[in-house]
């Protein structure tokens, strides 16, 4: 299994519980809830990987360094 695989797979066993605890209710901002919860550590992470070098979390990201730089702060990771 790929890394990518075992990442989609993931969210999916999380989603299928998210939805079974849910017990039937309907789901509001799904869409939010779910890539605030998956970005916040994903930034966490890759900045320590980096060191707490924005650009090369950024590199790492694939993303620009003023876009890092606004999620690390809607994230409050500033």
């Amino acid at each position: 299994m790929s890394r990518d695989n075992a990442i989609a797979e993931s969210v999916h066993r999380t989603l299928d519980q998210y939805f079974q605890d849910l017990d039937g209710e309907e789901p509001t901002a799904l869409y939010d809830m779910v890539m605030r919860n998956a970005e916040r550590p994903m930034l966490a992470f890759v900045m320590d990987r980096a060191g707490g070098n924005q650009s090369v979390a950024a590199r790492m990201l694939g993303i620009n360094r003023n876009t890092l730089r606004r999620k690390l702060s809607d994230h409050e990771l500033l």
